[in-house]
């Protein structure tokens, strides 16, 4: 149990931020998903419509800190080459 009055104030900030973290976690992984089905089911006309929205939402994630820079490019990458 927390102490002081900073620390107990922390651990309410830290129960927010995890929460916010989790529901962009999901968002990143639900994107993925509905991107590679897309590419999976030979859907090229509506996968490279959902692209820009896919880009956005991962560059999104990565710039809150839940998902490294690096990694989203990478995935964009990745997927885009599959298009």
């Amino acid at each position: 149990m927390p102490n002081t009055k900073s620390a107990i104030r922390g651990v309410r900030r830290v129960k927010r931020q995890t929460a916010t973290n989790k529901i962009r976690k999901s968002k990143y992984k639900n994107a993925i998903k509905k991107m590679e089905l897309l590419v999976k089911s030979k859907k090229k006309a509506e996968a490279k419509k959902y692209f820009s929205e896919f880009q956005s939402i991962l560059m999104q994630v990565a710039k809150s800190g839940v998902l490294s820079k690096r990694t989203a490019s990478r995935k964009i990458s990745r997927l885009s080459k599959k298009i």
